[in-house]
């Protein structure tokens, strides 16, 4: 008889630029790990050889970049790729998936940054990625000065093209995120992420629902 082998969990970790995301993403598979999972961290946009390629181009091109419908379907094609040939396996292997950035990124950057509308946002995930949503969403909420204050220590002159984007356009991406929670409270938890690294952390474990091992 089949060993019956149990689906992994998908988390995904949101929030602006300066929330901490990469370094919360670590702190939670180091976690994971230590409880027996097996653990797999990844990004968006990248985490597979096509997606990391979408996501140079993203970075490299000069001047205004892609006009915000193009810049969408290739955010979608990268999650494509990403969702196909790595976090899909993994779950289905029983790998737990931690994600630095998924869809909800793209409906605050694209859609709440970038003008589009959400529908046409979920509509492009729907078609790319069969619509596939994070088991548990963890939205990481900093203060504007706090985001700024760290990124002026984490970047200093050398931000690359979406980190760089001015003080607003950050400020509305980190409107447009809260507006998500509130819509879908079951699939997100809301972590302060004003405190130091371990804080944040033990807020993320204690969000983890009691029924997962």
């Amino acid at each position: 008889r089949p060993v019956h082998m149990s689906r992994g969990r998908f988390i995904a970790l949101e929030g602006g630029e300066g929330a901490g995301k990469s370094t919360q993403a670590h702190l939670l598979a180091e976690t994971l790990r230590a409880r027996g999972h097996q653990v797999v961290t990844t990004r968006e946009p990248g985490g597979t050889p096509g997606a990391e390629a979408i996501r140079a181009l993203l970075l490299s091109v000069e001047g205004e970049g892609f006009h915000p419908r193009a810049e969408a379907l290739l955010f979608a094609a990268a999650r494509s790729d990403h969702v196909e040939r790595l976090i899909a396996p993994a779950l289905a292997e029983g790998t737990w998936v931690i994600c630095d950035r998924f869809i909800d990124s793209s409906r605050a950057y694209q859609g709440g940054g970038g003008g589009l509308d959400d529908a046409e946002v979920m509509g492009l995930h729907a078609i790319g990625s069969l619509g596939l949503l994070p088991d548990l969403t963890m939205l990481i909420e900093v203060s504007a000065p706090e985001a700024t204050r760290r990124l002026a220590l984490r970047d200093g002159d050398q931000a690359d093209r979406i980190g760089g984007r001015g003080e607003a356009h950050h400020a509305r991406v980190a409107c447009a995120f809260a507006p998500l929670a509130e819509a879908e409270p079951g699939r997100f938890a809301r972590i302060d992420g004003n405190a130091g690294p371990d804080e944040v952390h033990a807020s993320i474990l204690a969000a983890l629902p009691d029924a997962w091992p």
